[in-house]
């Protein structure tokens, strides 16, 4: 019997030492196996209790890399729904979002390579961003600060083989997209990009319901009354301008609005901007050098190659592209989008 419960022990200090948990422990692990957010295989990102999986309505765009995203809320710990920017997640919680490519986009079944996890984990102190690096075997991935350029390969939706750098950021880059009002915080996690469906393991349901129903959302307003985004490229989801505004927002506006770092450029291109001038229509850039091509303004309603977000859209160069994190490639349909919304200005 003594046996017994001594091996018990051990099992229980095992499980327990692979259990986040924030309450009395928030130390950061080298491996990202350490936390136990994924049961099984770690490369099958099948996710562990309290790990909720989610998407968002528009995502935004990281060089054609597909990603898989997951909540985390600590036990005995629950989310407040705001309206406004993001839902208001207790200390504890970890956003959790993988970058993967499948190595055929035409048939996923063929197998996936992750490159890179990064933890958005809510501190005593705030948001802090933790990047881990996947292996080339698949089996782990370590804490890595530093940044690193790989080139990827993979068969493209067309059948097209591609091959690729794929840039992941330092820590100090992925502050700089988290940051508002001088603050980290998440970007993607808004009551308008997790208002939809998703598929779970139970069924199709609404995504903020799901939280609510299973106990980990309180305060959600009447469904068909809280925000929501368009899906950029699915017309039935909006008109060209609700389609161009939710990747304008999903994109640029971490950034371009007035709690961004790129505040200073009269740019602001958030959902709820409502001036056509800050908005880019008939604006001049406050200080583009380069990255204006010789061109007047951010936007000229009708004439998408005479603006210029369409030319820094379309351009890889590091010192013009926007956005400038993720963008190794350009985003085609992305580009085609926009032009669309610009003609549509006549």
């Amino acid at each position: 019997m003594k046996v017994w419960m001594a091996g018990m022990g051990i099992l229980a200090l095992a499980i327990a030492s692979l259990s986040f948990r924030p309450k009395d422990s928030l130390a950061r692990r080298e491996k990202l196996s350490e936390y136990g957010f994924f049961q099984g295989a770690l490369a099958e990102l099948k996710p562990a209790d309290r790990v909720i999986p989610y998407t968002v309505n528009t995502a935004l765009f990281s060089n054609y890399a597909e990603k898989l995203r997951f909540i985390y809320i600590p036990e005995g710990e629950i989310v407040a729904y705001n309206d406004s920017v993001v839902l208001n997640f207790p200390k504890g919680t970890v956003l959790i979002k993988n970058f993967y490519y499948p190595l055929d986009f035409r048939k996923p079944e063929k197998g996936r390579q992750i490159l890179e996890t990064r933890l958005l984990v809510h501190l005593e102190s705030g948001w802090e961003a933790w990047p881990y690096r996947w292996n080339d075997e698949q089996t782990e991935a370590f804490y890595d600060p530093a940044a690193e350029t790989r080139m990827i390969t993979y068969i493209d939706k067309s059948g097209k083989k591609i091959t690729t750098p794929y840039a992941i950021p330092n820590k100090n880059q992925c502050k700089g997209c988290h940051i508002r009002d001088q603050k980290m915080m998440p970007i993607g996690t808004s009551a308008r990009q997790l208002n939809g469906d998703y598929s779970y393991i139970s069924g199709k349901e609404n995504q903020l319901t799901h939280l609510q129903r299973i106990g980990l959302l309180t305060g959600l307003i009447e469904i068909d009354k809280a925000p929501k985004l368009a899906v950029w490229d699915n017309p039935a989801s909006g008109t060209i301008d609700q389609r161009a505004r939710a990747y304008l927002d999903a994109n640029c506006a971490h950034c371009h609005s007035r709690s961004g770092p790129a505040n200073t450029s009269g740019l602001f291109l958030d959902i709820d901007e409502k001036d056509p001038g800050h908005l880019g229509v008939n604006k001049t850039p406050i200080a583009a050098g380069r990255g204006a091509g010789d061109l007047q303004f951010d936007i000229v309603p009708g004439e998408p190659h005479k603006s210029i977000m369409v030319f820094r859209m379309k351009t890889n160069d590091p010192a013009i592209a926007m956005p400038e994190i993720g963008r190794e490639q350009v985003h085609k349909e992305g580009v085609a989008l926009i032009e669309e919304w610009i003609r549509s200005k006549r």
